[in-house]
């Protein structure tokens, strides 16, 4: 996954600042980002405080890892199907 090139802190600023009465093409200009991506910010970081926004980053990435031991672990149970399922 790409890492972005904005912390969570900048994030919430920058929407900070489109809450406050910025227009947002200025907005998008001054900070190098597309309308697109601003619009994307809004809806998942939208109303949230900085504290809250590493919060939920930390569970997405708690979340990918357990998503990650779930399929390793059911690949492994394949695995001991197929060779339990052999008659020797």
């Amino acid at each position: 996954m790409r890492k972005s090139r904005y912390t969570e802190e900048q994030i919430v600023g920058i929407l900070k600042e489109s809450e406050a009465g910025q227009a947002t093409p200025e907005l998008c200009r001054k900070h190098g980002v597309s309308q697109q991506t601003l619009y994307r910010w809004k809806a998942k970081y939208g109303g949230l405080e900085v504290s809250e926004a590493q919060r939920l980053r930390h569970l997405e990435e708690e979340n990918r890892k357990l998503k990650q031991l779930v399929a390793e672990q059911a690949l492994d149970i394949v695995g001991y199907k197929a060779v339990l399922s052999k008659k020797w």
